[in-house]
């Protein structure tokens, strides 16, 4: 006999709704299963056998989605800020070396709407696919009185698995190294609380077309975040890499320096870097200057990597293979300013 209440209708949360989206988003659950997924959706835990590593450490990161869920509710399009909420994780995983290798979700919502909870995981499973990893788990909630009915919120964690002996840190980083940009794909998960005060996300200003983004104003701002599990695991075969940097909140000035040790900091040619057209319109609408688009947005670049000038060039051919259109923004110089641009 199926479980069911009929108090707990009443107070707002329907279980038989929660049982017909965890029938709706287990073919999305099974295209992500990859070797070492040891258990089935519905118990517990989520299990995991690691394999094949001799002395393995295991790297964590966790995130959510943020404000730019505001606009998924706005826009009525819930079909890929699942890929946001895994990238803002798996991303951060990688710049440890790590390989991700699984992943869990949490959903909580005012009212638990099946198909819908159906797009939102499936978003989370194309962005699993995508990394290599195995959606192993997750939790959904219906929390009636605390989120708005058509209101919900996603997060996320991701564990990943990196040989001992190839941890990466930022210590390997010398005075004279390359940084090699990876574009993103547009204003990824980062700085929408200021995007949605210069722009009208409650009105119909998300459904203006803009001549310069060839899209609507809200079909460009939910792009989602570029995935660089695969990109970082191609440019890792072909060179040897001396640090990451995934570039989210705090825009330039405040990640470049994670990747950098002390006594050294990353002169950047502010030339050189492909500010994306959307970044544009957001620094002309909201009237901000350069340094705080820089110190909010990741400005069209996703991702740093430092690499010896030696190989550089090398680098970049080893991204552009994997349909990278990576390219060269700066120097590793010896001073404390952290970034120089």
């Amino acid at each position: 006999m199926k479980s069911s209440s009929k108090a707990y209708a009443e107070a707002g949360v329907d279980i038989t709704a929660g049982y017909e989206a965890v029938k709706r988003i287990k073919d999305h659950v099974a295209r992500t299963k990859i070797p070492g997924t040891a258990s089935e959706l519905g118990g517990f835990g989520g299990a995991f056998e690691l394999m094949g590593y001799k002395e393995p450490v295991l790297i964590s990161g966790t995130d959510g989605v943020g404000t730019k869920l505001k606009l998924a509710f706005r826009m009525d399009k819930h079909d890929t800020i699942g890929i946001d909420c895994v990238a803002m994780c798996v991303n951060d995983v990688v710049c440890s070396g790590a390989d991700p290798i699984f992943f869990l979700d949490y959903i909580a919502t005012g009212k638990l709407v099946p198909e819908r909870i159906e797009q939102i995981v499936k978003g989370v499973a194309d962005g699993c696919c995508e990394s290599g990893c195995a959606l192993i788990g997750g939790e959904t909630a219906e929390m009636p009185g605390f989120y708005p009915e058509n209101e919900y919120d996603l997060a996320g964690f991701a564990v990943g698995v990196v040989e001992k002996s190839r941890l990466m840190d930022n210590s390997s980083v010398k005075e004279g190294d390359a940084i090699i940009a990876l574009p993103s794909s547009g204003v990824h998960s980062n700085g929408f609380s200021l995007v949605r005060k210069i722009f009208d996300v409650e009105g119909d200003g998300l459904f203006e077309y803009v001549p310069e983004l060839g899209m609507r104003l809200g079909d460009a701002l939910l792009v989602p975040t570029k995935l660089y599990v695969k990109p970082v695991q191609a440019l890792r075969r072909g060179v040897e890499v001396h640090s990451l940097a995934h570039i989210t909140g705090g825009g330039f000035y405040e990640n470049i320096p994670r990747a950098i040790p002390k006594g050294l900091s990353a002169r950047i040619d502010k030339s050189a870097v492909r500010v994306l057209p959307v970044f544009r319109l957001i620094a002309e609408r909201g009237n901000i200057d350069e340094r705080d688009m820089f110190n909010t947005f990741n400005m069209g670049v996703g991702m740093i990597a430092t690499v010896s000038e030696a190989e550089a060039e090398k680098a970049i051919e080893a991204l552009r293979a994997v349909n990278v259109d990576a390219y060269r923004i700066g120097t590793v110089v010896a001073s404390d300013e952290g970034v120089i641009m």
